[in-house]
């Protein structure tokens, strides 16, 4: 199922929200209708929470079917009502906008090149996945850079060629480029993404949205 949003009249979907294959994390004050569709769409549970006391969870988290990890910010009721769902980890340190840094899905994640040994570990050790450090059109803010479900990967449109063989060897998955909103290479802004579904912003395009829907296998 595809389907076009906007959070807070933006068509930046992937800033304000972010999705494993199983749950959807959205900010309490999101109109209920609008979190119902987005769920719907891409076939998970919703989870209403605020991280770091800010509607910018996609910045702020990210996670997959193993746990999610969440910036060192994030309030102790935060934490508490990820955990009725997967095991949650705090990134400590001063970048704290782990939705930005890691890239990841079920099997495998891409970091900011800046992360320690001790963050991959965390990483590593809570989503279960093969952790190393990249970056994506040169960009070490990965996780706004690409967008990876368990079937494909949609990244910056200037990606290298040395930096989309990674992708593919890390993942083991068919990497692709795009846009979303008329353009914008930053394709985690403006994604919401599983096997079962998509949520882009109303600002995507129809051939970006058909560039996407193959990048990521949907209905495959």
């Amino acid at each position: 199922m595809i389907r076009q949003l906007d959070f807070y009249g933006y068509p930046y979907v992937g800033i304000y929200g972010a999705n494993t294959e199983n749950y959807v994390v959205l900010p309490p004050d999101l109109p209920a209708h609008t979190a119902d569709e987005a769920a719907e769409t891409l076939g998970v549970a919703a989870i209403r929470t605020l991280i770091n006391d800010s509607t910018l969870i996609g910045s702020m988290m990210t996670g997959n079917s193993n746990g999610f990890i969440v910036s060192d910010l994030a309030l102790e009721r935060e934490v508490a009502a990820l955990e009725k769902a997967l095991p949650t980890a705090r990134l400590k340190g001063k970048m704290t906008a782990a939705g930005n840094i890691i890239l990841a899905n079920d099997t495998a994640a891409l970091v900011h090149p800046a992360l320690s040994d001790r963050h991959l570990e965390v990483i590593r050790d809570t989503l279960k996945v093969d952790v190393r450090r990249g970056t994506i059109g040169g960009l070490k803010t990965v996780g706004m850079a690409g967008v990876a479900t368990n079937k494909g990967l949609l990244v910056h449109p200037r990606a290298t060629e040395e930096e989309l063989s990674a992708l593919e060897e890390l993942f083991r998955l068919p990497v692709d480029i795009g846009t979303v909103s008329f353009g914008s290479p930053l394709v985690g802004s403006a994604i919401l993404a599983t096997t079962k579904g998509l949520v882009t912003g109303t600002k995507t395009s129809g051939p970006e949205v058909g560039r996407i829907e193959d990048a990521l296998q949907l209905g495959e």
